[in-house]
């Protein structure tokens, strides 16, 4: 039995979204940021980091977006969300999820011009295609949160990032992106600033 405990728009959206694109069954435990949920005692108990994504396999729980995601791919390898028997295209999905981590994530924290500097490496980095090229990723799913909440608060234009864009909208068209974004859009979204 999987379970997820998440909060609407924030990191916990690649897992969603990662959970939809395999099919799996799973229980959804939505969480808010202004209620204090993730500190309540109750949740420090599964995660004494107070932290989402939390996913919890038969009552353990998994945390860290990378970790997550790598384990459901790694799990469900039917739904191809990690190349299989090529080890250097698995160690550039774990390249990416590293760099989109520890550079990307906490960019914000350091100013715009930071982040639109960082921001520019990806583009450059990601190229025309998904992170690996013709193939289909965890990485691909952990990237799009990202810029999901870059797009959607900053709202840059389209050609200052056009290969960040173009991979966007390919997110947006697959369901399981629309249906998680429609699951969290209707819970509502309370992020921290």
């Amino acid at each position: 039995m999987l379970t997820l405990y998440f909060a609407p728009g924030s990191s916990s959206m690649a897992v969603h979204i990662a959970l939809h694109e395999i099919g799996a069954p799973f229980e959804a435990k939505p969480m808010s940021f202004k209620r204090s949920d993730m500190r309540s005692a109750d949740f420090l108990k599964i995660n004494p980091l107070g932290k989402v994504p939390t996913l919890l396999i038969d009552g353990r729980a998994l945390t860290e977006v990378a970790g997550i995601l790598f384990y459901l791919a790694q799990r469900f390898p039917e739904a191809e969300l990690l190349p299989r028997g090529d080890i250097e295209a698995e160690a550039h999905v774990v390249s990416w999820m590293s760099f989109i981590a520890s550079t990307l994530h906490p960019a914000r924290k350091q100013g715009l011009a930071h982040v639109r500097q960082v921001y520019s490496i990806a583009d450059r980095k990601l190229g025309r295609g998904w992170t690996l090229g013709e193939r289909y990723s965890i990485a691909d799913i952990h990237l799009f949160r990202l810029f999901w909440r870059f797009a959607n608060s900053l709202k840059p234009a389209p050609e200052t990032f056009p290969n960040l864009t173009a991979h966007y909208a390919r997110m947006m068209a697959r369901p399981a992106v629309q249906r998680t974004i429609a699951i969290e859009s209707a819970i509502g979204y309370d992020l921290p600033a």
